[in-house]
């Protein structure tokens, strides 16, 4: 827990960024060229709120990010489509940095890129004040958020926030406002009408890119004041549940030599990776509130943090005498695991000694199934997906239950390599070059939903393994596939496709749904 003293410390840090020149890539933005006015219409599939009472306007739309919409919506498209795709579990919360995104989306990107497809309903964001100096967590006065790509609703649970712990409903209080605000989007309020959220952009900048990785959500939007984040937690862990992601929004180090700030941020990083709250209060990042918030949930639920991405301003400008370090950093629910390192040792190197007498018309290994653990003689349903420098190579397994795993294992791995019709035989010169991967299944069962719809809103992107049947025809792709096709309705698509049908087939009354889980592992790990 922060003392008051050093609490005031922390505080008075993130507000003497303000004393520093503008623009700047930290805390910071570039004026747009030609600073477009916000529009009145929305992105094309955007959600929207009717008639919002009170949206709470941008402040610095043309400053970190760009004002257009069409521009706006294609930068970040842009920026998702570089980062690699990966299999990650589930994921319950997020630390990204805020400066503009020609400085920071890049590493952004790599934590929403991991947002794409989940099925979160409610996102709380957490952001530090750079402007305002006040005590407590302030929540907006406000019915929806806006953007260039339209409105997002405010949760009502960001109301009931109000009065629990530190919680406050947007006071107004002392306020430095920033250079560029007479250049900013938003109205200026009378003088000593400021507010926490009057000029805040921690906050507002995770939004746009919230808006193009989830379909359908609501905001908790936080600024962080004077204030111990222990009780922000506390209040907040009442607030979550399995739909509920929450973000921390900090860059790092600011403004030191590129050698010195690496060395700060390895510093910060670490101490977040290892959860180390007494560490954590000696670093420097703008964030250090929401962060220590988020660490503090981390360690009451069992939480693993990640290291995404980290780079700082001049890896991305050339110039490094003055720089602002950047991490994202993934906080995710541990997987629950059947299998020991030993047992996935032995199915990795047993499918591997198949492959290879398989390639070479070789026997398959003789195995004492009797002294076997229970776990790897039992009846169980598994795929062996075979990898050739990045490229699949064969697939092939048994969605239901129908030897005992072992032999599973010895069966599809000789199948992945001879029997897949989308190749040819795997030769012996090439085993050394392939990659084995193994998928336990889950037994299927059936899910129930009584429309299209329905079926798009139970279904969990990265965790459900779909098993599609349309009349006699059926296909399946395992959870993995998500990490390609993040999008509900494009996934049943091209998994009706695969079945032989109709992209669209699937919305058709002849239609049935098994769901199963996989526990994933391959020889890189």
């Amino acid at each position: 827990m922060l003392s008051a003293r050093s609490g005031k410390a922390i505080y008075r840090l993130a507000l003497m960024m303000l004393l520093l020149p503008w623009p700047y890539f930290g805390c910071g933005s570039r004026l747009e060229s030609a600073h477009a006015n916000l529009p009145t219409n929305t992105v094309e599939g955007e959600k929207t709120v009717s008639n919002p009472l009170h949206p709470r306007i941008p402040a610095v739309a043309g400053l970190f990010y760009p004002a257009a919409p069409a521009t706006l919506s294609r930068t970040i498209d842009e920026l998702l489509v570089r980062v690699p795709v990966g299999q990650w579990p589930r994921l319950r919360g997020l630390i990204c940095p805020h400066a503009g995104y020609e400085f920071s989306g890049f590493t952004a990107a790599h934590g929403y890129r991991i947002v794409m497809g989940r099925d979160f309903h409610t996102v709380i964001v957490l952001g530090p004040s750079h402007y305002a100096w006040f005590q407590g967590a302030s929540v907006p006065d406000a019915d929806a958020y806006q953007t260039p790509l339209g409105l997002v609703p405010i949760s009502e649970k960001t109301r009931q926030l109000v009065g629990q712990g530190p919680f406050v409903l947007e006071p107004r209080c002392q306020v430095e406002r920033p250079q560029w605000w007479r250049q900013g989007p938003r109205p200026a309020p009378a003088m000593g009408e400021d507010t926490p959220e009057t000029w805040e952009h921690s906050v507002e900048v995770q939004v746009p890119f919230l808006q193009k990785t989830l379909t359908d959500f609501k905001l908790v939007p936080v600024i962080l004041g004077q204030v111990d984040p222990e009780q922000v937690a506390q209040v907040l862990a009442g607030q979550l549940d399995d739909t509920t992601l929450i973000i921390a929004s900090s860059d790092l180090s600011h403004y030191y030599p590129y050698a010195a700030a690496t060395n700060l941020d390895q510093h910060c990083i670490q101490a977040i990776l290892n959860l180390d709250l007494d560490a954590m209060k000696t670093q420097e990042a703008c964030g250090k509130l929401p962060i220590m918030t988020l660490m503090s949930l981390a360690r009451r639920y069992g939480w693993t943090p990640q290291l995404l991405d980290a780079r700082n301003s001049g890896d991305v400008t050339g110039e490094k005498e003055r720089v602002v370090g950047y991490a994202a950093i993934g906080f995710f629910e541990p997987a629950r695991e059947a299998y020991t390192a030993s047992d996935r040792k032995f199915l990795l190197e047993l499918a591997r000694q198949s492959l290879a007498q398989t390639a070479t018309n070789g026997p398959l290994p003789a195995i004492n199934h009797r002294s076997l653990p229970p776990e790897l003689a039992a009846t169980k349903g598994c795929f062996v997906t075979l990898t050739e420098r990045g490229q699949l190579r064969g697939c092939i397994g048994n969605i239901f239950p129908q030897e005992p795993l072992y032999q599973a294992v010895e069966d599809n791995a000789q199948a992945a390599a001879r029997r897949d019709p989308r190749f040819q035989p795997v030769q012996a010169g090439e085993t050394d070059q392939i990659k084995i991967e193994i998928s336990v299944l889950t037994e299927p069962k059936p899910l129930f939903f009584k429309s299209p719809e329905d079926l798009l809103a139970k279904l969990q992107p990265h965790e459900d393994g779909v098993v599609l049947k349309i009349g006699s025809r059926s296909a399946t792709y395992l959870p993995q596939v998500w990490d390609q096709i993040s999008d509900k309705t494009e996934f049943l698509d091209q998994l009706s496709e695969k079945a032989g049908c109709e992209p669209s087939a699937w919305r058709g009354r002849n239609t049935s749904v098994f769901i199963y889980h996989v526990e994933a592992f391959k020889e890189s790990e």
